[in-house]
């Protein structure tokens, strides 16, 4: 069978791949179906055997985090899958410990908690956009690493990813952003400050791992300019990154309607949502 060259050299299958190195819909889609079914059976697993993860989603505006996050958690429960997202700190947070408001929102026994960026934003976002002092930052840098290994030591399974998009896929995503209505409420000023600050972003991200990239707390880079690829490789290798088993239960029998004497209220009594479809 003939192949065509992919990224980095990989063999592209024509029968998976489009002419212009991209998953096909209907390949994606299915192994996507696949993978979701896998998260499920990691959330039980998780559930029953009281483990603690935790999975950093870091990167670049229009980069995909969002996407994959979506993704894993279409399937699974929200009280034991659950997002933090956490919104800009208030007066009072911003006076605490910087890693003081991200404690509340760790896994307990039995959760997976998908952090949609982090405490990451203090040498990402913050450092480059002059939100926080040289100071902040470099005492960021060396207390980040030890506050990591605490978590690892504390028996938490911590992932990081940071999803890195080129500067012209992320110009065409922000421009198709800007097209639809729908969509221009994602592009925000910080977006846009973004765009223009690209390579000092990179600077920025160079930095952080060169601090926080550990053999404790690795990083994982996802390249996200093909978003199909990009979401089934990450959820592809946070499974494998965990170790679990099928323990999903068994079909049931469903209990037949106990019968017993009762009448029911009148039901033009109620009050209907119109009947329009």
């Amino acid at each position: 069978m003939n192949k065509t060259e992919g990224v980095a050299g990989i063999a592209r299958d024509p029968e998976r791949y489009t002419k212009g190195g991209r998953v096909k819909k209907s390949i994606y889609e299915a192994e996507l179906a696949r993978l979701q079914e896998e998260f499920v059976k990691l959330q039980r697993y998780v559930s029953e055997e009281g483990l603690k993860v935790l999975i950093i989603f870091e990167g670049r505006g229009s980069a995909g985090k969002g996407g994959v996050i979506k993704r894993i958690t279409e399937r699974t429960a929200p009280r034991i899958v659950r997002v933090a997202a956490l919104p800009k700190p208030t007066e009072r947070e911003q006076t605490q410990w910087y890693f003081q408001r991200y404690v509340e929102h760790l896994p307990a026994a039995g959760e997976i908690v998908l952090f949609d960026r982090s405490w990451y934003n203090r040498s990402n976002v913050e450092r480059v956009m002059g939100f926080c002092s040289d100071e902040d930052h470099q005492e960021f840098l060396r207390s980040c690493p030890e506050f990591e290994k605490m978590l690892v030591r504390s028996g938490i399974i911590l992932l990081k990813y940071w999803f890195s998009v080129s500067f012209e896929v992320q110009r065409e995503r922000f421009e198709s952003r800007n097209k639809e209505p729908l969509k221009r409420w994602k592009l925000s000023e910080m977006d846009l400050a973004e765009h223009r600050l690209y390579i000092d972003y990179s600077e920025a991200k160079d930095v952080t791992f060169q601090y926080t990239d550990t053999k404790q707390a690795p990083w994982y880079v996802v390249p996200s300019d093909d978003k199909r690829s990009a979401r089934l490789n990450c959820m592809s290798h946070i499974l494998s990154m965990i170790p679990y088993e099928d323990i999903l239960p068994e079909p049931i029998v469903l209990p037949e309607m106990e019968h017993r004497p009762y009448i029911r209220p009148p039901m033009n009594e109620q009050a209907f949502v119109p009947q329009i479809w």
